[in-house]
């Protein structure tokens, strides 16, 4: 019997959720065939097999979540399988799954029926939330089309699932008082609102004004939790500085007009900001570290390699992809890996590779209009840089008041790692960098 266990997929994964399974129950599995997808908190994952054998088993459903380490499947196993032990913090589907033997041999007769809500409610994609309305509401799952991954079934789709009934329930039962064929105030004032808030069941009303409640979405929630533990454990200063970036915007303009001649992708300013910064780390190695605690004490790592993280905001989620070795890279090479990383990003398709390894982040809201941020530390990093957008102001050149464009860095620092000199040659270097743009491209 051959145990397949939910596998670690990122370093800040704890738990991972079956979003699909490839192989059906006795099916044959051969080894580095794709066996499931898991979404963990930063992507949705393909999973091989490592060894051939027949699914016997499966224990955690499409939909269910579990725990790193906790068995989900088995390959060659017994008819039946009794396992009593779980894994401390087993949930919901696993716990149903625990016991399975073979369905008995179909005699004469009709075959025996189950209530259809509770069970197929259960096989249905969902999260428990989802499942525990659909009870309160008796509402059966397997009419409600998920648009989840995998399918599954997500709390606004039970909601319009809920606000479709109560509009044809009102249109199927006028008020018996008159002729009127509309549905009353409150069921029409529903059925335009589309999904809203779930009213309290027998009221007849739906108040559509209260909070929606919606599940924490696993990226969210590691990325709260590794912050919240930033702040409270990581003491944090930061350093700001404004660069004159006239001539950086100009070099990008020539550079992507010759791109474009040459019918290849241009650049953004954010590509020319990523590589800078890794020179700069490359500069400054002591911004290029992170301060680990150790049994014996602890250390100060100097990583030998400039990899840049560059924070990306998705629908799912902030996620942050790395670009390896980013101070060997050519601005075009940068474009390139940023560009691909960011549509893996937003796909949920990031390996474990692209997101690990990082040893400082650039995160840039300039895009969206701001003009100065304070970024919080990503441990074990020592350092992250928030960039601000680029904006025309004015300024004395020569004794001579000009219009110059101007953009805001602000460098947040472990101060356990780096001083305050430290953090401030850094971002001197950068700004130089920044107003002498040939060396960011050379």
């Amino acid at each position: 019997m051959i145990e397949i266990r939910m596998p670690r997929l990122s370093d800040t994964m704890e738990e991972g959720t079956i979003t699909s399974w490839a192989a059906e129950v006795g099916s044959q599995v051969t080894a580095g065939q794709v066996l499931l997808e898991v979404e963990t908190d930063k992507a949705v994952m393909e999973q091989e097999a490592f060894e051939s054998g027949t699914l016997t088993h499966v224990l955690v459903p499409a939909g269910g979540t579990a725990r790193i380490g906790e068995v989900i499947a088995v390959l060659d196993g017994p008819e039946v399988l009794d396992r009593q032990e779980q894994p401390a913090g087993a949930t919901g589907p696993t716990t149903a799954a625990t016991h399975l033997a073979p369905a008995p041999a179909p005699g004469p007769g009709p075959a025996p029926t189950e209530p259809r809500t509770s069970s197929s409610t259960t096989a249905t994609p969902a999260s428990p939330l989802v499942r525990r309305l659909a009870r309160e509401h008796g509402v059966d799952l397997t009419h409600v089309t998920g648009t989840g991954p995998g399918g599954r079934v997500v709390r606004r789709d039970l909601e319009s699932h809920l606000s479709r009934a109560a509009e044809a329930g009102a249109q199927t039962h006028p008020d018996r008082t008159g002729p009127a064929t509309h549905p009353a105030p409150a069921d029409r004032h529903t059925a335009d609102q589309g999904a809203g808030h779930l009213g309290t069941a027998g009221s007849g009303t739906t108040d559509l004004r209260g909070p929606v409640e919606h599940p924490v979405a696993p990226a969210r929630r590691v990325t709260a939790e590794r912050l919240t533990a930033s702040t409270s454990t990581v003491p944090q200063f930061s350093v700001t500085a404004t660069a004159d970036v006239t001539e950086l915007v100009r070099l990008r303009t020539r550079l992507c007009d010759g791109l474009r001649d040459g019918d290849r992708a241009t650049v953004s300013l954010n590509d020319l900001v990523v590589r800078a910064s890794a020179l700069a780390l490359r500069a400054h190695p002591e911004v290029n570290a992170s301060y680990v605690d150790r049994p014996g004490g602890p250390v100060l790592q100097l990583h030998a390699r400039v990899n840049v993280g560059v924070a990306v905001a998705t629908e799912h989620g902030l996620v942050v992809p790395v670009v390896h070795d980013a101070d060997r890279l050519a601005v075009s090479g940068v474009h390139e890996t940023v560009a691909s990383l960011a549509a893996a990003a937003h796909e949920r398709r990031l390996s474990v590779e692209q997101m690990q390894g990082g040893t400082f982040t650039v995160s840039n809201l300039g895009m969206l209009g701001v003009e100065h941020f304070r970024a919080i530390v990503n441990p074990p990093e020592a350092a992250i840089l928030a960039v601000g957008a680029v904006r025309r102001e004015a300024a004395v050149l020569d004794g001579e008041v000009t219009v110059r464009d101007a953009m805001t860095l602000t460098v947040s620092v472990d101060h356990r790692a780096v001083d305050g000199a430290g953090a401030a040659r850094f971002l001197q270097t950068l700004v130089r960098l920044l107003e002498h743009p040939w060396a960011v491209v050379a």
